[in-house]
Formats: C-alpha cells, structure tokens, sequence
C-alpha cells in the first residue's frame, strides 16, 4: 500500500464511513434537481450582470466542479475547460453497499470525454484529486491544449506523456493573457472533513515512477482557484474546493462565482467570507454539490452529504441582491447565467 494510499485509509476512510452511512439513508430516495431552464424553480431573480451581453460566451456544467466555457458563444472555437471529470467512474464513494476504495483503478472514456469536451485551447486544474483531472491527460494528448495547474499537476502529467511545453506551472498570483480572455491565478485551499483535515494531501517534486495508476496515486497537490475575464464578456471565479484564500481572492469582484458547496462546516463562516472578499457577486453558481459517479446523461442527484438547501439560503441571506443558478448538466447559459438551450 502507498504512503498516499495509507493517508486515505487513515485520514478519509472514517469520514467515508458517514458518508456512506448518510447516502445509505438518503441516496436511494435523492430525486433529481428541477432542470436549470425552469427559472422559477432554479434561480433568484435580481441581481444581474446587466454589462455582460449574453452572447459573448456560453458555460455548460461538467458536473462536480468542472465547466466548458465556449468563448464568442458556442462553438465560437475558443473553447476552455476547467476541471473537466467526464468519465465519471465508480470507487465505492456513494455506494451503501461497499466501501470507499482507494486502489479504485483510473479510467478514460475517450468518447464521452471527447464529445463533452469539444477541442479546448485552455485547460485549468485546480488540484490533481481524481475527480479534477483523471480525464486531463487525454485531453491534452488529443486537441493539443495548453495545461495550467500546480508543480503537482505537471509532475503527474508529464508521468502519463503529456509534453511538457503544454503544461503551465503556476503559483497564485499570476494575471496570464490569451489575447481575448485574461486569467488570474488565486492561491486556494482545499476543503476540510469534519476532523478538520484535508483530504488525501501531498505534493510531488518530480514525476512519479511508475506513473499513476489508482485513485490513490494522486495528491491533492495545492489547490488554486481562477478567475477567467472574457474581453467585452463576464468574469468568472471558478473554485475547484470549498475553501479559500481570503486574502488573495480579496477585491477580484467577478460577474459569476462558481461556490463549491462545503461537505462540512469546518470552515469557519465560509459563506460570508467568500461572499465578503469577492464583493457579494452578481451571480453565484453553486457546484460540486452532485453524485459525480453517476454518467452526464441523466439528471444530477445531489450528494446526501453536502447541505445545497441550506448553503443556498445562507448565500440569498448574506446576499440578497445576487443570483443563484442551480446548474444541471443538459443546460447551456448564456454569458449573463441564462438558459440558452440544451446540450
């Protein structure tokens, strides 16, 4: 057993025993979410981006954290992904009837990637957990897009043959032009269980030898958030964990915030802060609340764990004029967060 493998079993196994305990109890009754396109049902009114034409890009949900970010609209051939985890394979997490498992071997279905995917220029990995960058690899051998993420992150990739002109190390802290579209890079922080400890962490100075092949042969890595600006479009904080860096994401002031819902509330007053630092944004899309085990076909099912009903109170509370958009997979918005059609 790894070393990484061995911090899984001893520092998540017993916050994945209630996790399966509470899914055992509610996975099974979890009905899906009211589609996003039923405004009524899935979005407060108020609060929008009146500056930011509609058309000047589309955003489709991935699931867990990721999206697609088309650029001039869909199709527009600009096309950047964040945390793109497609695949969607199953390790036991929200299964009643087994065990977390943490030798759970990675897959890729290159198709379904593919065709969710489309041909990004720009690829942007928030950390290197499974769930956030299992299906990078292929993504960056089959359209040539250019990686940015942690020294982790590149280690891992280049393991799995990924070219290493590529790949983009970054910190926090850096503003990167793509002529069109800038992006700022924010230190962050992973989410904590309910022991107050990360999940799964670890950092890699070199590529692993042999190269990744379980779910546990892949460190967080740190964790960073990004705040994409589109030229004449919106601007966009996408979070791939639900903590933060108040200090660094201080005074960004993005149109949208992609808020990772807590599985805990180890975080102290994580809402207010994050609202507070990021001046209380026009929109707030609320992700990685989903069963990321189940395909991208069907409806989300929201994990049992994670509290949406009460994170999405408290943000209209300490918020009121902004918005929240309850994603699903099959809806396409609009660069103003409206439904423009369906996928």
């Amino acid at each position: 057993m790894s070393e990484l493998e061995k911090a899984m079993e001893q520092g998540g196994r017993r916050s994945f025993v209630r996790r399966t305990l509470l899914r055992g109890a509610a996975i099974g009754a979890a009905a899906p979410l009211l589609p996003a396109a039923a405004a009524g049902a899935a979005e407060r009114v108020g609060g929008a981006s009146a500056h930011v034409p509609a058309d000047s890009a589309t955003l489709r949900w991935l699931g867990t954290s990721g999206w697609r970010i088309d650029i001039g609209g869909r199709g527009g051939g600009r096309g950047v992904l964040f945390d793109p985890y497609i695949t969607r394979f199953p390790t036991g997490l929200f299964d009643p009837e087994r065990e977390f498992d943490p030798s759970t071997e990675l897959s890729c279905d290159e198709e379904l990637v593919a065709r969710h995917a489309g041909r990004p220029e720009l690829i942007l990995v928030s950390h290197t957990h499974w769930d956030h960058v299992n299906d990078v690899p292929y993504l960056a051998k089959s359209t040539g897009a250019r990686i940015v993420g942690t020294e982790t992150t590149y280690h891992v990739l280049r393991s799995l043959g990924v070219d290493k002109t590529q790949i983009s190390v970054v910190k926090g802290g850096e503003v990167l032009d793509f002529d069109g579209y800038t992006v700022e890079v924010v230190a962050s922080r992973h989410s904590r269980n309910a022991k107050w400890s990360y999940f799964a962490p670890g950092t890699l100075n070199a590529p692993p030898s042999p190269a990744p092949r379980t779910i546990s042969d892949l460190p967080e890595g740190d964790t960073l958030a990004f705040q994409l600006s589109v030229a004449g479009g919106p601007s966009v904080f996408l979070m791939g964990a639900s903590d933060f860096d108040e200090s660094a994401a201080a005074g960004l002031r993005p149109d949208v915030l992609m808020a990772a819902v807590p599985s805990s509330r180890a975080t102290y007053r994580y809402v207010p802060r994050l609202l507070g630092a990021l001046g209380s944004p026009a929109t707030v899309v609320p992700v990685h609340w989903d069963h990321f085990e189940r395909p991208l076909s069907g409806a989300p099912l929201r994990d049992p764990v994670m509290d949406l009903d009460g994170f999405v109170a408290e943000v209209r509370r300490r918020s009121p004029a902004s918005r929240v958009v309850l994603p699903d997979y099959a809806t396409v918005f609009g660069a103003d967060l409206r439904p423009v059609s369906t996928a």
